[in-house]
């Protein structure tokens, strides 16, 4: 009895031993995870998402679940812009009688992006909620913080400014298109060329037409910010 009493005892000692030596790896995970975070995405211009290596996810334990975090809004971003090249060559304004040819593709474009804006806001939110109930060391959550501003919030900002701005213009695009064909009688559109009869109807039309232009110019601006913020440049 007196074997079986000790041999108990030192399981008894040597089980938190071994339970505290698991426990040792979330330092060394921790600071593989920092590195990364730095090393591969702050340190870097623009927006980077490194796919894990199956032996980076290992060192990084269960920080990985919050790199998830990151690569999932990426992965959901992605899915919904992936149509955005498409919408805006197809909602794209050339010209006065491009507009009037395409009313009702350009309408069909400023749905889709109506979607999307949609969905991106989704996958934002759902991001921003899994960032919020994270629990993170100090000196973590200081890389980390800018890891998630640099792949998450930036990218997420600028595609919301620039897609209602450019919903806007085609929807400028849409009342010219109904504009003159309310007034047919005083507007004549041949090719690239517009006459106007009336002076009324003329100051009217050039006025939508400068907020048009007016409009574009802002989301060639847009784009240049998003583009800066994608490449860093």
């Amino acid at each position: 009895m007196k074997f079986l009493f000790h041999r108990h005892l030192l399981l008894a000692l040597v089980l938190p031993l071994a339970l505290a030596a698991c426990g040792d790896k979330e330092p060394e995970q921790r600071a593989a995870f920092t590195q990364f975070l730095q090393t591969r995405i702050v340190d870097k211009p623009g927006v980077h998402v490194p796919k894990l290596t199956p032996d980076e996810s290992k060192s990084f334990g269960d920080y990985a679940g919050h790199y998830a975090i990151i690569t999932d809004f990426n992965s959901g971003m992605d899915s919904a812009t992936k149509p955005l090249e498409g919408l805006i060559q197809k909602g794209a304004i050339r010209s006065v009688n491009d507009v009037l040819a395409r009313r009702d593709e350009i309408k069909a474009a400023q749905v889709g992006l109506t979607d999307m804006v949609a969905q991106l806001s989704t996958e934002q939110a759902k991001a921003d909620a899994a960032h919020a109930q994270l629990k993170q060391p100090a000196e973590l959550k200081v890389v980390y913080d800018k890891a998630y501003e640099r792949t998450v919030t930036l990218p997420a900002t600028a595609l919301l400014e620039v897609v209602p701005q450019v919903n806007s213009t085609l929807d400028s695009g849409v009342k010219i298109a109904d504009y003159i064909n309310a007034h047919k009688a005083q507007i004549d559109v041949s090719g690239v060329q517009v006459a106007v009869s009336d002076p009324k109807v003329q100051a009217e039309l050039n006025g939508m037409l400068q907020d048009l232009n007016a409009q574009a110019k802002q989301v060639q601006e847009a784009q240049r910010r998003m583009q800066s913020v994608v490449y860093g440049r």
